[in-house]
């Protein structure tokens, strides 16, 4: 059940928070993944193996996909799926940055149900269940109301707003800003600190998972660049980007980027 998942991942996201902060983040140890696939830390890690510990025996019949765990097919094999991303902003932790954040979810056949998005240095916990709402330290919140992108105030890294993306060969006149970690991002616009957000790249489910259900549940519509739903647990756990915003907000995004345009690196 949707509400009940969402207790456990709430208990979760405060355990992993008190676990994350007893590190101090440019002087615990760092490692770089192979491939280029980023740096992973001992936070990261002592994190993932306490909640890889703590949900599977406390849901014994669901999948795991955590961005610290060698993935298994295993989970396809399961109607639910925790989809987990111990710290998504490893580099901004490792900096000693407040903005990184816990992003923790259960998806029920490929649709997030239960979401938590945690930022403990900032005392955010964002959270929602299908059908629910979202919250924000547990008062409810709302997507913006925007409707033009003139002026918007719009989450999204520099390599987006390239020419090539758009229909008019520019990027609208709205206003570009950007925060580190990908599931903070998609939990500011659920807020409506942001109008929308939106990512070219190729995105991985445990950054978005959690992100897509709170934007949704705060009123919003989250697609692929190509406007299509998200579906998770998918046997590559990746996505074509992300667009997010208010109902209008996410039709002008769409209505302006190029369908034609080329995907950006996952680096």
């Amino acid at each position: 059940m949707p509400a009940t998942d969402l207790s456990l991942l709430i208990e979760a996201a405060e355990k992993a928070g008190d676990i994350a902060l007893q590190f101090t983040g440019p002087e615990a140890k760092r490692w770089d993944k192979p491939e280029g696939a980023g740096p992973v830390t001992e936070a990261d890690l002592a994190v993932n193996a306490m909640l890889e510990d703590m949900l599977p025996a406390a849901r014994p019949g669901y999948g795991w996909l955590s961005e610290e765990t060698e993935d298994s097919a295993a989970r396809q094999d399961r109607r639910c799926t925790f989809i987990i991303d111990p710290i998504d902003g490893t580099r901004s932790f490792a900096e000693g940055s407040a903005t990184w954040a816990h992003s923790l979810a259960v998806a029920d056949k490929g649709e997030v149900t239960a979401a938590v998005v945690y930022l403990p240095r900032r005392d955010l916990m964002y959270t929602a269940a299908k059908g629910r709402g979202a919250k924000l330290n547990g008062r409810p919140v709302h997507v913006s109301d925007r409707a033009g992108l003139e002026g918007a105030a719009v989450l999204a890294a520099k390599p987006n707003i390239q020419g090539v993306h758009w229909r008019s060969g520019r990027a609208p006149g709205f206003k570009r800003s950007h925060r580190p970690s990908l599931a903070y991002r998609m939990a500011c616009v659920a807020e409506a600190r942001f109008d929308a957000m939106m990512t070219l790249r190729a995105s991985w489910e445990w950054d978005i998972a959690a992100g897509d259900l709170i934007i949704r549940e705060a009123g919003g519509i989250c697609t692929d660049r190509a406007g299509v739903p998200l579906r998770f647990n998918n046997p590559h756990p990746q996505l074509n980007g992300v667009v997010a915003g208010g109902p209008a907000m996410h039709g002008a995004l769409m209505a302006a980027l190029s369908p034609h345009s080329p995907g950006l690196p996952n680096r």
